[in-house]
């Protein structure tokens, strides 16, 4: 395939392990093919094939429980068994998103909530909110820059 590795990449920038990488790539491959009769219509086919990757790299990560009361079930999660130091700082890291994400604005704020949290679909999230997609789009995308921004200055 044209895009293996660009798509290799972006998917180990989300998931962080080369098997979730290799996995989530190969994922990609059997939604595109089952998707084949409609990819005439794609302009960009390895835009496409991004997006499909990245929906597939976030859907993966949602089913990770992003708070708990019991630490055990997000380090079991995490697929091995950390160091006591590791525990602590995945602890802070949970911590400090909880705390940024609390300090969004009002709509960013319950956009993430809903979209990555609660795993609802951005039609489900245009009809609760009344926002048009292109808005829901930009606010999305403004409340990820926010967060990634806001995580990199506390840790």
């Amino acid at each position: 395939m044209p895009c293996h590795e660009k798509l290799y990449r972006v998917a180990f920038r989300y998931l962080g392990r080369e098997y979730d990488a290799e996995d989530m790539v190969q994922n990609t491959y059997l939604k595109l093919w089952e998707n084949r009769d409609n990819l005439e219509e794609i302009k960009n086919d390895e835009a496409y094939a991004i997006t499909v990757l990245k929906n597939l790299c976030l859907d993966r990560l949602r089913k990770i429980p992003w708070r708990t009361d019991d630490e055990s079930v997000l380090l079991k999660s995490a697929g091995t068994t950390p160091r006591p130091d590791e525990k602590m700082e995945l602890c802070e890291d949970v911590e400090i998103l909880s705390s940024i994400v609390a300090e969004l604005p009002d709509v960013q704020r319950k956009v993430i909530v809903m979209r990555h949290f609660e795993g609802k679909t951005t039609d489900e999230i245009e009809q609760a909110t009344g926002l048009t997609p292109v808005n829901l789009r930009v606010i999305l995308s403004r409340a990820r820059k926010t967060i990634r921004e806001l995580f990199i200055q506390r840790i």
